[in-house]
């Protein structure tokens, strides 16, 4: 088969066909030189790029991942990395492993005193990937170590290891430039690093540079809803243009859960028939997968969401709750303007917390509906799954009636007419829907 270029994204790459026989390469038409190589039986993602070397051009190509191992967008940001230093004249296939039978010289710099890049990328890879950590979380800690931290990269850890002094300046600085809470994420980030690399690296000191910083006083966030505050949030939310993008702030009040794991909801998660949405990859990694007990206005959310979607995003909406028109098929970015809805995601969170808090709701049981860790000695003695059926349900129900109550005259007035929510799915749609058919 004749090489293609196409833009590489998920949906494209996991549409190219299984070379019949040989290889061939489909070219990524927004990086040059990032590419997929299609063999009979797997998908790799490959990178080639140009190289000066006593004044020769010299063409280096090399393995980014195995397709599935990480996605697209992943791929290509790796892919920018190692073009990045190919240009700069490094060859970075150069490893501790043996090469066409040529033996390389092992870097033992790297290993007895990495820099901070080659430390996170063992942390990331060999710990973080290795116990399951969810997307969104090894992205906030790239944002820490590749981009408020990116003048460090190439730095060796002993060196902050050494001056201490360079890592509280830096905390300071970043205190006054990016926030208190922020300055603080990025020093643990760090400190987590150092730890990690200190397991090989033993030459480094002991202490942990950032044990030497005064950190910033955090106060837990009171962003949440009151129940008198419902109604004029409801009039916002009708206000919003993308009827998806409604549905999905609706749910997360209604269900208090993360927006990451609502936003990947999958269409083959939700169970109408059991009354959960499963959710498998939540903070923390499979090992934490749960369901989502469901209320009746929960249900309408997602049979109209799954109306919607249909319409709007035909293709994208045969998998994901919440569809869009973006490259993972989903919606990527929750958050709206304030001036057009006041609360979303974690806000919606902790007003869950709160109203449940409101509506007599113990809380053991709001423990167990956010997926929370249960605190005490005897939370290994409860098994949530047995509870679903009957009482947290319930629960959920009695949450969900004291938020609609509380903006009863926004559903059945403003928002109602505004939306179109109804107050109840068709009767053919949810009998189709629990019995599995399209």
């Amino acid at each position: 088969m004749a090489d293609l270029r196409i833009p590489l994204t998920d949906r494209a790459v996991a549409r190219l066909q299984q070379a019949a026989s040989g290889q061939y390469f489909a070219r990524d038409t927004d990086l040059l030189g990032f590419m997929v190589l299609v063999g009979k039986r797997k998908k790799t993602f490959v990178v080639q790029g140009d190289r000066m070397k006593a004044g020769k051009r010299l063409s280096v190509r090399m393995k980014v991942a195995e397709v599935g191992e990480l996605t697209t967008r992943a791929a290509r940001a790796k892919a920018k990395d190692i073009l990045g230093k190919i240009a700069n004249g490094i060859d970075p296939r150069a490893s501790t492993r043996k090469r066409d039978g040529e033996a390389v010289a092992v870097d033992l710099p790297s290993i007895t005193n990495p820099t901070l890049r080659t430390a996170w990328e063992r942390y990331r890879d060999g710990h973080m990937k290795n116990k399951g950590r969810s997307n969104g979380t090894i992205n906030n800690y790239r944002d820490h170590i590749e981009r408020l931290l990116a003048d460090w990269l190439d730095e060796p850890l002993s060196k902050l290891g050494n001056d201490p002094s360079l890592v509280t300046v830096r905390h300071e600085k970043l205190t006054k430039r990016n926030g208190a809470y922020i300055a603080n994420g990025c020093m643990r980030t760090l400190r987590a690093v150092y730890n990690h690399a200190r397991k090989v690296a033993r030459t480094l000191p002991a202490d942990n540079p950032v044990s030497a910083i005064d950190w910033n006083a955090e106060h837990r966030r009171n962003t949440a809803l009151g129940l008198s505050d419902l109604e004029e949030w409801f009039t916002q939310l009708a206000t919003l243009k993308n009827p998806v993008r409604r549905e999905l702030h609706l749910f997360m009040l209604l269900s208090g859960h993360r927006p990451e794991a609502i936003r990947k909801a999958r269409i083959d998660h939700v169970d109408f028939r059991a009354r959960v949405l499963h959710i498998p990859r939540p903070k923390g990694g499979e090992v934490k997968a749960f369901d989502i007990p469901l209320s009746r206005a929960m249900i309408r959310c997602l049979v109209r969401v799954m109306r919607i979607g249909r319409a709007l995003y035909a293709e994208q909406s045969r998998d994901w709750l919440f569809p869009a028109d973006s490259e993972s098929g989903h919606i990527i970015e929750h958050k709206e303007k304030r001036s057009d809805l006041s609360k979303w995601g974690n806000d919606l969170r902790q007003t869950f917390r709160t109203i449940a808090q409101a509506a007599g709701v113990a809380e053991l049981d709001v423990h167990l509906l956010m997926n929370h860790s249960i605190p005490g000695v005897n939370a290994g003695y409860i098994t949530r799954n047995k509870l679903l059926n009957d009482h947290l349900r319930q629960q959920q129900e009695t949450i969900s009636r004291r938020m609609l109550e509380a903006g009863r005259s926004r559903e059945n007035g403003p928002v109602r007419r505004t939306t179109g929510w109804p107050v109840l799915p068709s009767r053919r749609l949810l009998s189709g829907l629990m019995s599995g058919k399209d």
